[in-house]
Order: structure tokens, then C-alpha cells, then sequence
């Protein structure tokens, strides 16, 4: 079983209805949030019980522990996205976990607001890794191929070193990237623009730019100095 759900602070809640949370993808949570939802809801069979042999909860987890690293990047509350797990009778444990996740989102209040982002800085953080998602995907199937018999285990590898490197290696510089190119797509900025925006350090963003520069995604205009997009 799985379940999307749309928190509203009518304490309304919408579900989407998938038959395994192994069709629950990235894009789905991506355009919940964009659509102005404050938390993301999955619910799933236990590890070990799939009625369909595919592993699909196995998979639904990876992509949560994920993009939990993902939003803590970019300065979403990763609390906003919770997948539990239970079997298709345990009514009682699944009304406490949604009562207890509506609970939690209240408190967190709205999307971006507790972030202290505003609408702008949270819709381009939502785009940047929407546009991240089919990369994302390879990274997944290439790279980050684990299994484990427990959701214990999968926790403490999301959380460890070893992922913390393969993150930060893998993903981490295209999200900012990511943000820039959007900026950019807007009108040409200079390094501390970006810099100001994004909350890095010039230097950071200067190499990003430098980077993408090589690669003919960006071009520095030296009489205004200020970095606009290379392709158009």
C-alpha cells in the first residue's frame, strides 16, 4: 500500500493511491511539494512483506532517506517527508502515524516559512531539484545500488561517512549548479549576486561558474562583470 498525502492546515488531507510505494517516485513528492504541500506522507508494507516480490518498499525507503539529504541541502526541513511502514490491517497504526505526521507539519508550519525562505528562494530550490530528478535517477541506479534486510540498516548507511562522500561527490555541487543555471535563465548576475542569494561564498559560487564556464553553460561578460548563460 502506499499513500501521498496533501496536509492542509484545515487538517484536510488528499491521498494519491498507488497499489506498491515501488511506483512512488521522486517527481511525485517533487510536485506535491510544489503544488503547496507542507508534507509529504508514504505508507508501505514492511520490509520482508512486498505482495508483489519487487521490493518495491525497499526502493520507496532509498528514495525517502534520499531526498531527506536532499532537502537538508538545500535548508527544507526533511521532517516534511515521512514513509512508514505497516501491513493493510494495521488500521490503528496507520491512523496514529498520519495523526502524528499532521501533528508534526502544523507545528513546522508552512512550507518555506519556518525556513525561513521566501516564495521565490523556496520555488527555485523545487525547480532546481525538480530538473535534478532524471540525474538523480542514475545516480540511484548506478551508484547507490543497496540492499539491506532492514530499515535500521538503511539508516545508518544514508546517515553514515561512506554516503555523506558519495552525496557531496555526486550530488551536492549539481544541486547548487542547478540553482544557478535558474538564476541565470532570469537575467546575469555577478558572483556576489549569486553568492547573496544562494548563501554561499563567493568563492564557492565562483567555482561553480568557473566550472560551468569550461563547459560553455555560462559566460562571464567582463564589461558588466557579471556571469550570463552560454547557450541561448
Amino acid at each position: 500500500m502506499a499513500g501521498v498525502s496533501r496536509l492542509q492546515y484545515t487538517t484536510e488531507m488528499r491521498l494519491i493511491r498507488v497499489m506498491c510505494t515501488g511506483r512512488v517516485d521522486s517527481s511525485h513528492v517533487l510536485r506535491a511539494f510544489s503544488k503547496g504541500a507542507d508534507g509529504v506522507f508514504i505508507g508501505g508494507c514492511r520490509l520482508g512483506e512486498c505482495n508483489y516480490t519487487t521490493h518495491g518498499n525497499h526502493q520507496a525507503l532509498k528514495l525517502v532517506l534520499l531526498f531527506k539529504k536532499v532537502f537538508e541541502r538545500v535548508g527544507l526541513n526533511p521532517e516534511r517527508l515521512r514513509l512508514e511502514f505497516m501491513s493493510g490491517s494495521d488500521a490503528n497504526i496507520f491512523v496514529e502515524s498520519v495523526n502524528d505526521f499532521v501533528t508534526g507539519v502544523k507545528e513546522l508550519g508552512p512550507l518555506g516559512e519556518s525556513e525561513g525562505l521566501a516564495k521565490d528562494e523556496l520555488e527555485l530550490k523545487l525547480k532546481a531539484i525538480t530538473k535534478l530528478i532524471p540525474y538523480i535517477r542514475v545516480v540511484e541506479n548506478e551508484r547507490l545500488r543497496v540492499h539491506f534486510d532492514t530499515q535500521e540498516e538503511y539508516q545508518e548507511f544514508y546517515s553514515g561517512e561512506e554516503m555523506d562522500r558519495l552525496f557531496d561527490e555526486l550530488i551536492a555541487d549539481k544541486l547548487v549548479i542547478s540553482q544557478i543555471m535558474l538564476l541565470l535563465r532570469e537575467k546575469p548576475l555577478s558572483t556576489g549576486d549569486i553568492s547573496q542569494i544562494l548563501g554561499l561564498t563567493p568563492s564557492e559560487i565562483f567555482r561553480h561558474l568557473n566550472n560551468s564556464a569550461r563547459q560553455g553553460l555560462v559566460k562571464y561578460e567582463e564589461s558588466q562583470d557579471r556571469f550570463a548563460l552560454g547557450l541561448s
